[in-house]
């Protein structure tokens, strides 16, 4: 199986939409995937999510099926702090850097919530929302996570090619715990772009497999139909 995960276009968030520029980075993600073909598309239930997913929804004639459990805003009440006069993203704390990138943090691996500097937070709450429901929706494709080893028992592979659309910062618990990498270390060191692609393969073999990721945040359908390639409107690439 190859899992695709797609984060939204160039996003309104209040409310929820996308910028002019966000359809366009959709409709040419829409044009990329359908060439490549999709068997199921889901989409977590937020409009900048639906409204990216639907160019390739209707290029393909697939239906769009809703995940709500991808809506970023649960990540956002779970995995973002209090700073300032708001919130941001435990991995873009200040106050909490330090400790995600700690020795003793990444000690703990798969615990890492339980130092000290996390207690009283529900950053743990909600790593283990992510990996429960994650883990249940991979078992429905026929791969059942085992937390213990940090592989999948596969039934024998599907073939199939599915796509997710959703969010940046749901996407570093995403991929923490569908990759058995510690979420520390997944959200400090990795990011997505704005309609940015990202692969990972489930072998197909029967038995205990190993999950690959094959790209991450891929933004070659931009360069393909000549808009900005600018990281999330700061950074040029």
């Amino acid at each position: 199986m190859l899992l695709f995960y797609l984060r939204h276009g160039d996003p309104i968030y209040s409310p929820d939409s996308l910028t002019p520029l966000g359809e366009r980075q959709a409709e040419a993600l829409g044009r990329r995937l359908s060439q490549m073909g999709l068997d199921e598309i889901y989409a977590s239930s937020s409009n900048r999510a639906q409204l990216t997913a639907r160019p390739t929804c209707e290029m393909l004639k697939k239906e769009m099926n809703i995940l709500d459990w991808a809506n970023e805003s649960y990540a956002w009440q779970q995995l973002a702090l209090p700073y300032r006069e708001g919130r941001t993203w435990v991995f873009q704390h200040p106050d909490y850097t330090e400790a995600l990138a700690s020795e003793e943090a990444r000690a703990l691996g798969r615990r890492w919530y339980e130092h000290p500097a996390f207690a009283g937070t529900t950053l743990g709450e909600g790593v283990k929302r992510v990996q429960r429901e994650a883990d249940g929706w991979l078992a429905g494709f026929g791969y059942r996570h085992d937390l213990e080893k940090n592989m999948y028992y596969s039934e024998g592979g599907n073939g199939k090619r599915v796509a997710l659309f959703a969010h940046q910062g749901f996407s570093t618990a995403f991929f923490s715990c569908v990759l058995d990498i510690p979420y520390p270390q997944y959200a400090l060191h990795f990011d997505m772009q704005h309609s940015g692609m990202s692969v990972i393969h489930f072998p197909e073999e029967k038995g205990w497999v190993v999950p690959k990721a094959l790209q991450i945040s891929n933004d070659a359908h931009l360069y393909r139909a000549g808009l900005p390639t600018l990281y999330n409107n700061k950074v040029r690439i």
